[in-house]
């Protein structure tokens, strides 16, 4: 890496192709958010608070939301590739953007190794002859040339991606509607069973926070829409578009297909680990709801292993673009694709996936749980940033802009909520060795981050 000022950002032939449309936006934020942590970990979080695990999926929905309206309006005032990592740059300091940027990629890098090894179970489950370890590797090269192809073909597969699991997720809430309708045989669906097995908080209501963290890790990945803003055609509009709605879609989706599977199968009925979606299509008799929800599964670790790679090669460019990264890490194709940011990142994902084979209860759980925790240190960093960017908005007569319903006392309180949830994580057995490397991963960075702004006390916030 090197400590040179921010270069100045890439024009013409060495800018980023910009072919992204509005609708792949959109889908690459519902689709981030929408992953196996809603299609079958959410079993453990219904087992975890029972029915009140709804108010836990919407304080979550909520905080996603306030997220991405941050996030967006940022966005919208600066669409650039590398997003967040540029705002806390230019809000927060040289330190805050370098120390984000590489928290990002590095959980990205390790998170592609993590789906290609979930994806390659499903396969292997199908086809026992096919080793698992190659199906692993195959998948990360099909989606490793998919993204050095062009940012276009990153956007389709996205697209139909994310539409097959709206499209799943659509005729499941239709299903859950037509048996509280009576209008499926003997489904014994009725809005009485979220009361009935115990009450609505069986658990008591400390377990709507205890679900809190499982719901909140399963819809990180939205904000990969605003990171992608820099390649699509209309920037502005396109992010505005995306972030309107996801906010909808993820009430929607997630909130709505929890609550209907809710009223149609008893809590009690969910088996951690089993997706709460097929205990409910084999309710009602659905005939093979295993396979297809195993397909929709499938599609859905291809989705964030495509979507991983990615956000992570852009978030690795922009870095090189401000400064961070060794220059050669901004070369583009002919297609104009970061080919050298895409192959680290891919290496990376090969060395993991390869670790999880050989080492797999040693050093690949060491890199799984270094993530563990990034996901709310880089919303902390965004909701800071959007806090600091009110005064330079303020100075630009743009502050209406950058806005939210009861002022900085907003960023504030989620700030401080955030925060909680991380001493909640670190005092849980269960999540303290993920609390634990992932602060001293985050120390490490913002440590050099800071270091690196000493010794170079001209550089200034990338603009």
């Amino acid at each position: 890496m090197t400590t040179t000022a921010p270069s100045t950002p890439a024009r013409g032939q060495d800018q980023l192709a910009q072919t992204l449309q509005p609708r792949h936006l959109s889908m690459i934020a519902l689709g981030g958010a929408i992953g196996a942590g809603l299609l079958v970990a959410s079993s453990t979080a219904i087992a975890t608070a029972g029915p009140g695990v709804i108010i836990t999926y919407l304080l979550a929905a909520c905080l996603l939301v306030l997220i991405m309206r941050m996030l967006g309006q940022m966005a919208a005032l600066n669409p650039q590739t590398g997003s967040f990592a540029v705002y806390a740059r230019q809000y927060l300091g040289p330190w805050a953007g370098f120390s984000v940027g590489w928290l990002y990629w590095w959980f990205w890098s390790v998170t592609s190794a993590i789906e290609a090894t979930a994806a390659a179970q499903i396969i292997n489950s199908w086809v026992p002859s096919w080793p698992q370890w190659l199906i692993a590797l195959a998948l990360m090269l099909l989606f490793t040339g998919l993204n050095l192809v062009s940012v276009r073909s990153f956007g389709e597969a996205e697209f139909w991606f994310s539409s097959l699991k709206v499209g799943a997720l659509t005729a499941v809430i239709i299903l859950g509607l037509l048996a509280l309708g009576g209008l499926w045989p003997a489904s014994g669906a009725s809005v009485s069973l979220l009361f009935s097995q115990g009450g609505f908080l069986p658990q008591g209501p400390g377990a709507i926070f205890s679900a809190l963290l499982a719901v909140i890790f399963s819809m990180f990945g939205a904000e990969i829409a605003t990171l992608a803003a820099g390649e699509s055609y209309q920037p502005r509009q396109a992010v505005a578009q995306a972030v309107r709605s996801v906010i909808f879609r993820v009430l929607f989706f997630y909130c709505g297909s929890i609550a209907v599977t809710l009223m149609v199968v008893p809590w009690t009925a969910m088996s951690p680990g089993v997706s709460p979606f097929v205990t409910l299509l084999e309710a009602l008799k659905i005939p093979y709801a295993g396979l297809a929800m195993n397909l929709v599964v499938l599609s859905a670790l291809l989705s964030c292993l495509n979507a991983s790679l990615y956000a992570s090669s852009r978030m690795v460019f922009a870095l090189a673009d401000q400064g961070d990264a060794p220059a050669s890490l901004r070369e583009l194709s002919g297609r104009r694709a970061p080919q050298k940011a895409i192959l680290l990142t891919a290496a990376v994902g090969f060395a993991a996936t390869a670790l999880n084979y050989f080492m797999p209860d040693q050093v690949f759980t060491l890199l799984v749980n270094s993530t563990g925790a990034i996901g709310i240190f880089v919303w902390m960093m965004i909701v800071a940033s959007h806090l600091a960017s009110r005064a330079e908005a303020r100075a630009a007569g743009v502050d209406r802009q950058i806005s939210l319903p009861g002022g900085p006392a907003l960023n504030y309180a989620l700030l401080l909520g955030l925060l909680l949830l991380l001493v909640f994580m670190a005092f849980d057995p269960a999540h303290r060795l993920e609390v634990l490397l992932s602060v001293t991963v985050a120390g490490l960075l913002v440590a050099w981050g800071l270091l690196r702004q000493l010794r170079n006390p001209l550089q200034k916030a990338y603009s």
